[in-house]
């Protein structure tokens, strides 16, 4: 087993709060020279950007498929997978449970397709930075149908958190793991939310912008980087762990 280092919440330009500049290729490079091994790509409520990333990676750096979902109550819940397919999966029920308004770039931002060139593929038109009406359970229960591992997002934040949403952490919350953004240290983050102690806790960027990626990284003793060995380091199961 070997440390793998971690930031497994970047978005790219297909997010619409994203800096255009956030294309797959220029976010492989980024994470390179910030020596990363493994990056969760998390666009809002969209995975269509993630070959993208991957082809751009060739297996330089392992490039996780992932997607930020938000929840009829407005969490953000980070879905993660290894397969592509799988992600697919959720995208449909993600897309299926959006608003029919379309998105209005002017106010909201563009949501670029792109490729592993940067070349322009097309715009997402649907209103990604909108809730789907699937709620919190009903996002983890499938996403865990579907064998990937679930996130609950910024959990310090006041907006967009379990906790600044609900004002509290269900006791039935069945996520894999917490995530603390940069804002605050993982002591911090325990001493303002104790009740967080009982789960597994990472950090990740969340970057919108080239420079904030690898601005908060999780390190993990792994085999491989993959989903189930990240699983068995959420549970500290033969030797695989997260290293704080």
């Amino acid at each position: 087993m070997r440390c793998f280092r971690a930031d497994l919440h970047i978005h790219t330009c297909l997010s619409p709060c994203a800096d255009l500049l956030m294309s797959p290729k220029r976010i492989v490079e980024r994470a390179m020279v910030k020596k990363l091994d493994i990056i969760g790509i998390c666009d809002h409520n969209s995975a269509e950007n993630i070959q993208a990333a991957k082809n751009a990676a060739a297996e330089k750096i392992t490039v996780l498929a992932g997607m930020e979902v938000t929840s009829s109550e407005e969490v953000h819940l980070l879905a993660l997978f290894d397969k592509i397919q799988d992600l697919l999966r959720l995208q449909n029920a993600v897309y299926a449970g959006l608003p029919t308004d379309e998105n209005k770039e002017k106010v909201f931002g563009e949501q670029i397709i792109c490729n592993e060139f940067d070349e322009v593929l097309g715009y997402n038109k649907r209103l990604l930075i909108s809730a789907t009406n699937l709620t919190l359970k009903e996002v983890i229960d499938e996403v865990h149908k579907l064998g990937g591992l679930t996130i609950a997002s910024h959990v310090d934040r006041e907006i967009y958190s379990v906790i600044g949403q609900l004002g509290f952490i269900p006791e039935d919350l069945n996520v894999d793991a917490l995530e603390i953004s940069p804002n605050n240290s993982r002591d911090q983050a325990l001493k303002k939310f104790p009740e967080i102690k009982k789960f597994p806790l990472i950090t990740s960027s969340d970057a919108h912008f080239l420079q904030d990626i690898g601005k908060a990284t999780t390190s993990f003793l792994l085999e491989e980087p993959t989903i189930e060995e990240i699983r068995m380091a959420f549970k500290n199961e033969e030797g695989r762990m997260i290293i704080i």
